[in-house]
């Protein structure tokens, strides 16, 4: 994996308990605070707290995201493929991506995706649920799709998106990775990470990629220390991904973060 890339912070601004306009701020800041990465979740109601507050939908925020920006890489962690076509994907991430160039030429639009899980989401917004199999298969069958009709579009990208996969089952999930993702991105332990890359290794040999190129991503979840994160490094991770939430979004584990990115990187 790439263990010769520099350790990355992705904030994921959850845009849960806000308005918006304390999202916008918050990911202005972030840029400026040298954050690589700000990710949003493709939900249509908040996780945690009132689960009927203030929310925000996904993609429509990117967009914005894209003109609001000058530097800083975005995307969604993850967006779900139950909610979209898998063509209309292809064409909704080509065009964030081109708006997100700014004259340079190259976008900085990462496609995080998934199957898909919150069952509210599914219920009230009309999708059918399904299982976690035919979620899973429905995301295998999309993605295919999704890089042929990058290649189809006119203009086509402006580079060759980065594909953002989270999850770490080993049968099913894993194997997309290895089939498709450039970023893997789980929650598993630094103990299980070395098991997983394997697993992940084996697919890729199966399947005829070279998986030395995927990026190990990973969370800081609250309460995680300096030698949680440590450890996590040690064992393959490279990006990091830290959530914060509305309706004050706490810049200061952020800049704690920051520091140690910085030391990391020497």
């Amino acid at each position: 994996m790439r263990l010769d890339s520099p350790v990355r912070l992705g904030i994921q601004v959850q845009p849960q308990h806000a308005q918006y306009t304390a999202i916008r701020d918050t990911v202005l800041r972030l840029e400026e605070l040298g954050t690589d990465i700000v990710f949003n979740w493709d939900h249509f109601f908040p996780l945690s707290g009132d689960r009927d507050g203030l929310h925000f939908e996904a993609w429509t925020m990117l967009g914005a995201w894209a003109e609001q920006t000058e530097r800083i890489e975005f995307g969604t962690l993850v967006n779900c493929n139950s909610y979209r076509g898998a063509d209309l994907q292809a064409d909704m991430a080509r065009t964030i991506d081109h708006i997100s160039e700014k004259g340079t030429g190259v976008g900085r639009f990462i496609f995080g995706t998934g199957s898909g899980w919150f069952h509210r989401d599914y219920d009230e917004y009309g999708y059918e649920f399904g299982t976690a199999g035919t979620r899973l298969t429905a995301l295998a069958h999309a993605l295919p799709r999704i890089e042929e009709r990058w290649a189809k579009l006119n203009p086509p990208p402006t580079r060759r998106i980065p594909i953002m996969i989270g999850g770490k089952g080993e049968q099913k999930t894993l194997r997309i990775v290895a089939h498709h993702a450039d970023i893997w991105h789980s929650f598993v332990g630094p103990e299980e990470i070395a098991h997983k890359l394997d697993v992940i290794a084996r697919w890729g040999e199966k399947d005829g990629r070279d998986v030395s190129g995927i990026t190990v991503s990973n969370e800081l979840g609250r309460g995680y220390d300096v030698e949680h994160a440590d450890a996590l490094y040690d064992a393959g991770v490279r990006l990091f991904t830290l959530g914060i939430s509305g309706p004050d979004y706490d810049l200061d584990r952020v800049q704690h973060w920051l520091r140690w990115r910085d030391g990391k990187n020497g």
